[in-house]
């Protein structure tokens, strides 16, 4: 998937946010008691909260005492124990904090991605490919596989799986737990058939050479299948699946009681997901339902399970992302809601109490409520009335929850409330910062020209209508992701009080398009075999409605973006010259032959099969029809958008003789932090300063 991160910031931190701060409400303790910490003195003290009347008591578990992993752990921890001990991963090897550091492993060749049992009392873990597990009381340790080597993993994922169908999040981890610790179903993966791409690094005297398995659009896949082993025996069971089919399979969920594993395959057109069950006794894989879509369908990355083994999941098949059940005696999908706007996430299933606590946008899709209703889908009731974003924190019973919400002109605000959402008390709330400075933030929609309303957030200066009365002409930068299904637009509160281009009379503009996700999937549909089309076309015609405004810098229209925002950065200064003056491209991606296959086909299917396609979004195509001022950034050993994007593109415009600029970052992936990040910052700040970014009176006509 494509995102670029920086942990870089703008200098000088809000003060007002350090005066002014929300309480710390760390976990809830029971259905009826938080915990708080609060700073007292210089030191952090835990207070005991009654959710109902506020009374706070101070806080010690005699118990069982809060394990904390010191500062100096915490980048090596792989998770937490049920009885709170916690996994470390530190020089290859594994070791286990209790108070005190206890190695688990002492050896010359990495474990990796390792994981605690749902039990707590094993450790699995992958080595040399293979999977390995250990009870880390007796420090005893046993090899399930033994097929593993450099390109065979048992339980580690391969690049493009990591990358765009487990997610990051999995840190290449491919294994799970059953519930009763009894068993691991894992992923067998043999990535030789992958053509391998070379990222260099220019460390030491001589540099180093990676060699990635990385499948570009149109190449072979890694080879991955099924598996699953029982611990107490050591059997292991592959699950059968067509050995000629080209597909991917991912995503496994036991059910509750661990007797059957739910997984799911996906064809390589993207096109037909099917729900498979594997029975662990009678080892037999059957068929549960089917999705199809002829543009594309997507890995469901969560079911919620019934007492039955029924689930429930959310899709978009009816044009937004409602729920739906699987009910396992009737072996039958029925819809669950009918909303024309989008489900989020299920935060609790209570069948005792028939009812389902969940998230959506409501009708106006740049917001987040919580929303509780039968089972059935009936007696919908919304808990969270305030227009904005609400995040939300339930009590372990359900009876109460903890409300943090904002919108554009409100700060973030805190209050406890009953579960029939009836507000119980006030819990603080942040300082308007923004209006202090003088700042204002406005919502409004700008036409497509063919049919849809595209949303627009834009922050202006705190002199705009004392500037604007006088004359005065502000520049625009647009800030842009910009691909399928990633809209970026909240009703949230966002504080630029000591945003420098915007306290120098910037107005910064945020924009989603018609396949950002807010318009369901009619919108998304768009985009299939048509990367960059219509981003490019709703960011232009957002664009030529700003140079009909008469206080508008018309010579000073802006865009930025990373990763897939670089990409549409580069393209939009390239096919759209007219409309974009200036922009800063991080990480683009140039031409889509040159991006992973999963993600890439997805949209826009092979080269093979969508030349046209593929010809029409590529960055290269365009290079000579560059007029404005282009500044493109890339880490060098990126080995997600390879460093080849940028290479490509800064031979094309030498060749077709147009100027650019460009910094490089030696030897980080797609985003950093740190020193790095600083530099970027200012490196930005700079240059935006050079190219004339600030609010000024026209110049007199002659």
């Amino acid at each position: 998937m494509l995102k670029f991160f920086t942990f870089c910031f703008l200098l000088g931190t809000c003060i007002l946010k350090a005066q002014n701060k929300l309480p710390v409400i760390p976990k809830w303790l029971d259905d009826s008691f938080y915990l708080e910490t609060r700073m007292e003195n210089l030191v952090n003290k835990s207070y005991k909260v009654n959710a109902l009347t506020g009374k706070a008591t101070p806080y010690t578990n005699l118990s069982k005492p809060m394990l904390e992993l010191p500062d100096s752990l915490r980048t090596f921890s792989w998770g937490q124990s049920i009885e709170g001990k916690f996994l470390i991963k530190k020089n290859n090897d594994l070791l286990i904090f209790d108070g005190n550091l206890q190695p688990l492993t002492a050896d010359a060749t990495e474990e990796k991605v390792p994981q605690f049992s749902p039990d707590g009392k094993t450790i699995a873990y992958v080595k040399a490919g293979n999977l390995w597990i250990a009870d880390f009381n007796t420090n005893l340790h046993r090899q399930l596989t033994t097929n593993g080597s450099e390109e065979v993993y048992n339980g580690f994922a391969s690049w493009v799986y990591f990358e765009e169908i487990l997610g990051r999040s999995s840190r290449y981890r491919a294994f799970w737990w059953s519930p009763d610790s009894r068993r691991i179903a894992y992923l067998h993966t043999d990535d030789k058939p992958v053509p391998k791409f070379p990222v260099y690094r220019s460390e030491g005297n001589r540099g180093n050479l990676e060699m990635e398995h990385y499948p570009k659009s149109g190449d072979p896949n890694p080879l991955v299948h099924m598996e699953v082993v029982d611990l107490s025996t050591g059997l292991i069971s592959r699950i059968e699946e067509d050995t000629l089919a080209d597909q991917y399979t991912a995503w496994p969920f036991w059910t509750p009681d661990s007797k059957q594993l739910i997984f799911q395959e996906l064809n390589r057109d993207q096109t037909h997901l099917s729900f498979y069950t594997f029975d662990i006794e009678q080892k037999s894989k059957k068929l549960l339902f089917e999705e199809k879509y002829p543009t594309w369908v997507e890995f469901h990355e969560q079911l919620w399970f019934l007492k039955d083994n029924s689930f429930l999941l959310i899709h978009p098949l009816d044009g937004w992302w409602n729920i739906y059940k699987f009910d396992q005696s009737s072996k039958s999908l029925t819809q669950v809601t009918k909303f024309n706007w989008r489900v989020n996430d299920i935060l609790r299933m209570d069948e005792g109490k028939n009812r389902i606590l969940f998230t959506g946008t409501g009708e106006n899709k740049l917001d987040s409520y919580l929303y509780c209703m039968r089972l059935d889908g009936s007696e919908l009731k919304n808990l969270t009335k305030e227009e904005g974003t609400h995040r939300t924190d339930l009590s372990p019973g359900g009876s109460f929850f903890i409300d943090t919400w904002s919108n554009l002109q409100t700060p973030r605000t805190m209050h406890i409330s009953s579960i029939d959402g009836k507000k119980i008390r006030d819990l603080g709330a942040l300082p308007d910062a923004n209006k202090i400075a003088g700042i204002r933030t406005e919502y409004f929609t700008i036409p497509s020209g063919d049919g849809f309303d595209l949303p627009v957030v834009w922050n202006l200066p705190a002199d705009f209508e004392v500037g604007k009365a006088a004359g005065k002409l502000y520049p625009v930068i647009f800030s842009i992701y910009g691909g399928p299904d990633a809209g970026t637009l909240r009703n949230a509160y966002r504080e630029l009080s000591n945003d420098k281009l915007l306290n120098q009379g910037v107005i910064l503009l945020s924009t989603d398009h018609r396949a950002s996700g807010k318009f369901g999937k009619k919108g998304l549909d768009f985009m299939h075999r048509n990367l960059g089309k219509w981003e490019i076309h709703d960011y232009t015609a957002i664009a030529e409605w700003l140079k009909k405004q008469s206080f508008i810098d018309s010579a000073h229209i802006a865009i930025e973006g990373g990763s897939y925002g670089g990409y549409i950065t580069a393209l939009a200064l390239t096919k759209s010259p007219n409309s974009f003056t200036h922009g800063i491209s991080f990480a683009p991606v140039i031409d889509w032959t040159l991006y992973d296959n999963v993600y890439t086909e997805r949209y826009m299917d092979t080269p093979k099969d969508n030349p046209e396609g593929y010809k029409q979004g590529s960055v290269l195509n365009y290079t000579d029809q560059l007029k404005g001022k282009l500044y493109i950034v890339h880490g060098s050993a990126d080995d997600n958008v390879h460093m080849q994007n940028t290479f490509q593109l800064i031979e094309k415009l030498q060749l077709t003789g147009k100027q650019f600029e460009m910094m490089i970052y030696p030897n980080v992936r797609h985003g950093w932090g740190g020193a790095r990040a600083n530099h970027l910052n200012n490196l930005e700040l700079d240059w935006w300063n050079k190219q004339g970014f600030i609010a000024k009176k026209p110049a007199p006509k002659s």
